[in-house]
């Protein structure tokens, strides 16, 4: 069971130093770290980095007791760069070292969670003096599924 947004929230707070443990934290400053989180995840989304979060579709609807289904590996990626968003709007400095643990865990998590989109062949980008393709007279470069194929499905063997 991955952890709740609640539990990211009052991570990043403890990192910055203003844990619960001190007082409770008012729900103001709850509900302005789950909107943050929600920004974060949905800008880590943006990026490529797919972790099922579920992203609120507006930024009033959102429940901090909502299990955010971010896979472990990512958790300290998750609080500590929370952390370092919250921070500036407390007066709170960020130590370097944990600037430093921040941007090593979110490559961690980059690199673990990566999605790369495949980019299709546009009927726009010219075939060049090169091409082997010449025979299908199109003085532009072909996708995949426009080549002619044979009763196999094998791209460019022709009898």
């Amino acid at each position: 069971m991955s952890w709740t947004k609640r539990q990211f929230v009052l991570s990043a707070f403890e990192e910055i130093g203003i844990g619960s443990y001190n007082f409770d934290l008012p729900p103001e400053m709850l509900e302005m770290g789950r909107k943050r989180l929600d920004a974060m995840m949905a800008t880590w989304n943006a990026k490529g980095m797919r972790l099922a979060y579920p992203i609120p579709s507006n930024p009033n609807e959102g429940d901090l007791d909502e299990d955010s289904n971010v896979p472990d590996s990512v958790n300290e990626a998750v609080y500590l760069n929370l952390a370092i968003r919250l921070a500036p709007a407390f007066g709170k400095q960020i130590a370097p070292e944990m600037k430093q643990e921040a941007f090593r865990a979110f490559n961690v998590a980059m690199a673990k969670n990566m999605t790369i989109q495949e980019r299709q062949g546009s009927q726009t980008i010219p075939a060049g003096q090169g091409n082997k393709w010449r025979k299908f007279y199109s003085p532009y470069l072909l996708r995949a599924e426009d080549l002619p194929s044979d009763n196999d499905g094998v791209v460019g063997q022709f009898n």
